[in-house]
C-alpha cells in the first residue's frame, strides 16, 4: 500500500534543481512577486512577503544567518561533510561556486540541515535563506558559471536501447534483454542515465546467451551479407562480413586491430572444424559481447579540458535520444562526411527522425517515465471491490492514450502546451465507455478521437495520470497536486515534517466532514498549511474525477467542490479551468520540460552549470510558439549535447 505524502505520504519527496519562472531570472516587476513566486514555496503567513525574502540585504541580513546557522560547521577551513562556505566572497562568490551553493539551498529547503542537537532557524529565517539563495543563483551572470560541458560515464545499453539495437542490426523481433535484471531510475527519474547502469555478474552471463540467441535467430540474409565464391574467397568474405557488421555493432568505423582479433576467433573455429556460417557466427557473437557494442563509448582527448563529440559519437546520441536505438544508414553517412556538427543539418534530422515511425520508442521512453505512466504496471491499482471496472485491459488502454497523445505531438510539431489541453485524444471502446463518452468508439484498437469539452484533453485528465495519483479507495488531492508540481512545474514541495497526521483512506463522510472538510481542518497545522496550499487547491481541481478517471459530480450523496484557491489568490472550478491557469504559467512548464528533456538526452542528471543552456533552450522555445521539433533541436544543437568534459 502507498504511504502518504504530508498528511498522506512519509517518503520523503525530492528535490531537483528547483528554479523560479524564466520571467523572475530575467527580472521581473517586484509587483508580480505574488504569482510568480507560486512554485518557488511561499508559504501563507510569512512574516516577510515573497519580495522582501529575495531582495533582503546580503551584509545585514542572509550572512548573518548563514554566520549563525551555517558556518560553524561548514567554515572555510575544514568544512563538515566537505562543504566548506566562504562568506567573505559576498555575492559573486555565491554566485560563481554554484555547486556548494544548491547544496545549502536544497539542505536548508529540505530541513536537512542544520543537523539535529544544533540551533535551527525559525521558519521567516529559513524562507529568507531559501527564496534569497533561489534568487541569487538563478540570476547568475553566465559568465560567473564556469563553463562545463558535464561528464557522461561509460554509458552502458539499457534493456529497451539494447533489444532496439540488435533489431536494427539484424532484423529480428526477439527481446532477449527482457530477461536481464531491471535497469533502476538514475539522475533526473530515467533509466538511461549512465551512472545507475551497473554491470552485475549475472548481467554477463546473460549477455552470452542473449548474444547467441540474436544470431539463431537472425534470418540467414540479415546476416550472411558477403557470401564466399570463385572471385572472394572464405576468408575474405568473412574478414568483409566481420567487418560490416562491427563497425555498425560498434557505431563507428573499426579499427585494424580489432578486425584482426574477430578473425582470429573466426579462424580458430575453422581449425576447430566448424563450417563457415558457423565460424562466422563465432567471431559475432564476440561483437555482441564486447564493450565497444554494449557501452556508448565516447573517447577523450589527452591534454584537454573539454572535447567535442565526434560526429559518430554524436549519431550515437541522437539516435539513442530520439530512437533508443543505433543510427540508421543516412546517420552514418552524415557522420562519415563530418556534417553532424553542422547546425541545419541537424535540425533537418530531428524532423526526419520524428517523422518515423521509431520515434514512438521516444514517447514510450521518455514520456512513459516522466509522466510516470509506467507506473501503471508497478503501482498499487484501485481497489478492485470498489472499482470493478478497472481491469488490466482498461489499464493497458490508459497507457496507450497517454504514449499516444504524447507520440502525436512531437512527431507532428505541435505545440508542447499541447500537453497539457489538447483538443484530441486516443481512445478504444472500453477507455471510452469509462469516460462516459459518446463518440462511436468502438473495437480494442486505440483511434484519435477529437474532443468537443475541456473536462478532457491534456496530461492532467488522462485515467493514467489520474490513478496514479489516488489511492486504491479514494482520489488524493494532495498527490494530485504534488504531482502537477513537480511533472508539470519542476517545482515540487519539500518533504513532509518527520511526524505528521494520516487521513483515513476512503473519502466517506466522518464526523459529519467530508474528506475535503478533514484535509482542510488538517492544513490549519501551522507545520502543514504552507505546502498544502500550494498543492491541495491544484488537486481540488481536479476532484471530479475519481480514483479511475471516472468523471462524478458527487461523493457519498455530496456535491464535489472542485473549487481551488491559490496562494496567489487566483480562484478557479474545475479541470478546464485549472487547465486555464496552467497555460499562463507556460514559461515555467517548458523550463521544466526542457530540463527533464535535456537530462534524458545526455543520459546523465542536470547540475549547475547545465543552467545557461536550459536557459537558452527554453527561451528559444518559448520565441517558437513552443513547437516541439525546435525542442528538440535545440537540445541537440546544445553545449552540452556536442561536447564533453575530460
Amino acid at each position: 500500500m502507498r504511504k502518504n505524502v504530508f498528511s498522506e505520504i512519509s517518503l520523503p519527496m525530492l528535490i531537483f534543481n528547483q528554479n523560479l519562472p524564466k520571467s523572475l531570472i530575467r527580472g521581473v516587476s517586484f509587483a508580480l512577486f505574488p504569482v510568480l513566486l507560486l512554485c518557488a514555496g511561499w508559504a501563507n503567513g510569512a512574516e516577510d512577503t515573497p519580495a522582501a525574502l529575495v531582495t533582503a540585504d546580503y551584509e545585514k541580513e542572509v550572512r548573518p544567518l548563514l554566520q549563525k546557522f551555517c558556518v560553524g560547521c561548514h567554515g572555510v577551513k575544514d568544512g563538515a561533510g566537505g562543504i566548506t562556505l566562504d562568506l567573505a566572497s559576498g555575492i559573486a562568490g555565491i554566485q560563481k561556486d554554484q555547486q556548494t551553493w544548491r547544496k545549502v539551498l536544497r539542505q536548508t529547503r529540505e530541513r536537512s540541515m542544520p543537523p539535529q542537537g544544533t540551533p535551527h532557524p525559525n521558519q521567516n529565517q529559513r524562507d529568507k535563506l531559501t527564496f534569497w539563495l533561489q534568487h541569487t543563483l538563478d540570476t547568475a551572470d553566465e559568465r560567473l558559471i564556469p563553463k562545463n560541458a558535464g561528464r557522461v560515464v561509460l554509458h552502458r545499453l539499457n534493456r529497451r536501447e539494447y533489444n532496439n539495437t540488435v533489431r536494427d542490426l539484424f532484423g529480428i523481433t526477439l527481446k532477449p534483454a527482457d530477461n536481464f535484471p531491471a535497469d533502476s531510475g538514475g539522475g533526473g527519474g530515467f533509466d538511461n542515465n549512465a551512472d545507475t547502469l551497473f554491470i552485475p555478474p549475472i548481467l554477463m552471463e546473460r549477455y552470452l546467451i542473449a548474444a547467441g540467441e540474436v544470431l539463431e535467430a537472425a534470418k540467414p540474409e540479415r546476416v550472411f551479407l558477403v557470401k564466399p565464391s570463385q572471385k572472394i574467397p572464405h576468408t575474405e568474405a568473412a574478414q568483409r562480413l566481420i567487418t560490416l557488421h562491427a563497425a555498425k555493432a560498434f557505431r563507428r568505423p573499426v579499427e585494424k586491430a580489432e578486425v584482426a582479433n574477430l578473425m582470429r576467433l573466426y579462424t580458430a573455429s575453422r581449425k576447430r572444424g566448424a563450417v563457415y556460417e558457423q565460424a562466422v557466427k563465432f567471431a559475432l557473437k564476440a561483437v555482441l559481447v564486447s564493450p565497444q557494442f554494449l557501452f556508448r563509448v565516447q573517447k577523450e582527448k589527452p591534454g584537454t579540458t573539454v572535447s567535442p563529440l565526434n560526429d559518430y559519437e554524436i549519431a550515437s546520441r541522437l539516435s539513442y535520444f530520439l530512437w533508443a536505438s543505433m543510427p540508421d544508414d543516412t546517420l552514418f553517412v552524415l557522420a562519415a562526411k563530418n556534417k553532424l556538427r553542422d547546425p541545419a543539418v541537424l535540425e533537418k534530422q530531428v524532423k526526419r527522425m520524428m517523422h518515423s515511425p521509431k520515434s514512438r520508442e521516444f514517447s514510450e521512453s521518455f514520456a512513459g517515465q516522466w509522466l510516470r505512466a509506467r507506473d501503471l504496471y508497478t503501482s498499487a491499482l484501485p481497489d478492485g471491490e470498489r472499482f470493478p471496472q478497472f481491469t488490466p485491459s482498461l489499464r493497458d488502454a490508459m497507457y496507450q492514450e497517454t504514449i499516444g497523445v504524447f507520440s502525436e505531438i512531437f512527431q507532428s510539431d505541435a505545440s508542447v502546451l499541447s500537453l497539457l489541453d489538447a483538443d484530441f485524444t486516443y481512445l478504444n471502446e472500453e477507455l471510452s465507455k469509462h469516460y462516459g463518452m459518446d463518440g462511436g468508439v468502438t473495437g480494442k484498437e486505440m483511434r484519435r478521437v477529437k474532443l468537443t469539452d475541456r473536462r478532457r484533453g491534456g496530461v492532467l485528465t488522462m485515467g493514467s495520470i489520474l490513478t496514479l495519483t489516488s489511492y486504491p479507495q479514494r482520489t488524493s488531492p494532495v498527490l494530485r497536486g504534488k504531482w502537477i508540481l513537480s511533472e508539470i512545474l519542476g517545482s515540487p514541495p519539500p518533504p513532509p515534517p518527520p511526524v505528521v497526521a494520516t487521513l483515513s483512506t476512503n473519502d466517506k463522510v466522518e464526523n459529519g466532514l467530508t474528506f475535503r472538510q478533514r484535509l482542510e481542518k488538517h492544513r490549519k497545522d501551522p507545520g502543514c498549511a504552507g505546502c498544502h496550499a500550494r498543492m491541495d487547491p491544484l488537486g481540488f481541481g481536479l476532484e471530479n474525477f475519481d480514483a479511475t478517471g471516472r468523471w462524478r459530480d458527487k461523493i457519498a450523496d455530496q456535491p464535489i467542490d472542485a473549487n481551488g484557491t491559490l496562494t496567489t489568490g487566483e480562484r478557479f472550478t474545475g479541470p478546464a479551468e485549472l487547465k486555464t491557469l496552467l497555460l499562463q504559467r507556460k514559461s515555467e512548464f517548458v523550463h521544466n520540460l526542457s530540463e527533464r528533456m535535456l537530462s534524458y538526452a545526455l543520459g546523465r542528471g542536470l547540475e549547475a552549470y547545465d543552467l545557461p543552456a536550459v536557459r537558452k533552450i527554453t527561451d528559444n522555445v518559448l520565441k517558437s510558439d513552443c513547437r516541439s521539433h525546435v525542442l528538440i533541436a535545440e537540445i541537440v544543437k546544445s553545449y552540452p549535447f556536442l561536447y564533453r568534459q575530460n
